[in-house]
């Protein structure tokens, strides 16, 4: 057996995959209805929706299997998500990846796997709508535009979630998106025992852009501002607008928030020599830090961190 190696983005891919809140969670019809449909139209015993995690597979829909979560080691999905194109394996007892794998030679006892793909809101490849069958068998040419067509449903699905989580200005997560992702971070930090760090940032005199130069140019700014953030920082951070001129960034695996403040100040002075924009940009950062054995609440950090913001602010 060969395990499925990790994708190059595999850590943003994870965050992005966990900001869904699609992970333990039970049936839902709008799925169940695409698996069954696949079940019935390619005549399988086997079809799913699968969600792959860091060491699992996590079945958010399931057909002729019982539900719950597999080994990501020994899935197929974790190598159908290394590119966007459908894996087909025909018969899995002839393919050096998966001929002594224990699902090939144990319970369901898989020889046919085709598995499409699905891809998140922002691109990255979240798990697969798969088929299975204990007989060898092939995927024609319309069998596969039908697999990806039932997958593009799976697809639209999922982004009709996002859309209730991510701010439409700027594309940041919102209050609610960060809410939902920020705790699972902390869970995730609690657990590995990893401290983290809060920013609250808010843009210095933002009024003040809005009502000389009008509203257009100030939602061009905070989109800019966006920007900046999603630059300065990595993908494994969890970046947010709350609304209005006020940002959030959590920052994992780090118990001193200075060097993030300061990253914003020379991303900001750097913007402001170079641009040609007729506004100057300014924020004042309030930081919180988080303590794995505290077991604090993303709540109370957030409200740390706002209050510190608010001292910043009064300082002369």
């Amino acid at each position: 057996m060969i395990p499925p190696p990790l994708p190059p983005n595999e850590e943003s891919r994870l965050a992005a995959l966990r900001s869904l809140e699609l992970l333990d969670t039970g049936p839902e019809e709008r799925f169940d209805h695409v698996t069954r449909l696949a079940q019935r139209l390619f005549n399988v015993p086997i079809a799913l929706v699968t969600l792959v995690d860091g060491d699992r597979v996590w079945l958010k829909s399931h057909q002729g299997i019982d539900g719950g979560e597999s080994s990501r080691e020994s899935s197929f999905c974790g190598h159908a998500i290394l590119n966007s194109e459908i894996m087909n394996v025909p018969d899995a007892a002839a393919d050096s990846r998966f001929r002594d794998n224990p699902y090939v030679l144990g319970d369901p006892e898989i020889r046919f796997y085709a598995g499409c793909p699905i891809a998140g809101p922002t691109g990255h490849l979240l798990g697969t709508l798969c088929l299975v069958d204990s007989k060898p068998r092939e995927m024609t040419a319309r069998d596969e535009a039908n697999l990806r067509d039932l997958a593009d449903i799976i697809e639209q699905e999922i982004a009709s979630q996002h859309l209730a989580t991510v701010d439409n200005l700027t594309g940041l997560s919102n209050r609610r998106g960060f809410e939902l992702l920020g705790a699972k971070f902390l869970q995730s930090f609690h657990r590995r025992v990893v401290p983290a760090t809060l920013l609250f940032v808010d843009l210095d005199d933002f009024k003040s852009v809005n009502d000389r130069f009008g509203h257009v140019v100030g939602d061009h700014a905070l989109r800019e501002f966006a920007r900046i953030l999603e630059t300065e920082f990595r993908e494994s951070d969890v970046v947010g607008r709350l609304g209005g001129d006020e940002f959030v960034v959590l920052l994992g695996d780090t118990g001193d928030g200075a060097s993030g403040v300061e990253r914003i100040h020379r991303a900001l002075q750097d913007r402001n020599r170079t641009s040609s924009e007729p506004y100057q940009l300014a924020a004042s950062v309030g930081t919180a830090l988080y303590d794995p054995n505290d077991g604090d609440t993303l709540e109370h950090l957030m409200r740390r961190a706002d209050d510190a913001m608010y001292a910043v602010k009064r300082r002369p």
